[in-house]
């Protein structure tokens, strides 16, 4: 069985600022995750990340928020997407 792609988008706003978002189910899970999926959340512009969540291989969860990386405690896609659409609002002023 291959990854399957889940989601997959990028909407474009004012001055560069874009979100992108990539989800794939995997069919074994991504060392040292243990929840199936592979995923790249991003918010920011080209060469600048504002808010980012991912899961590269050897280093797990894990949360960008500007120059800051902190670990991120998954518990389902449906949370993970919502912390981030959560963030990126945040940061627009939006909330």
């Amino acid at each position: 069985m291959r990854a399957e792609q889940l989601i997959r988008y990028r909407t474009a706003f004012e001055n560069g600022l874009f979100v992108e978002a990539v989800v794939w189910k995997t069919p074994e899970n991504v060392p040292p995750t243990t929840h199936g999926f592979k995923y790249r959340l991003f918010y920011g512009r080209d060469g600048e990340r504002i808010v980012g969540y991912d899961n590269e291989r050897g280093k797990g969860d894990h949360r960008h928020y500007r120059l800051v990386e902190l670990p991120y405690h998954f518990l389902s896609l449906a949370q993970l997407l919502a912390d981030f659409e959560a963030d990126v609002k945040n940061e627009r002023g939006e909330i």
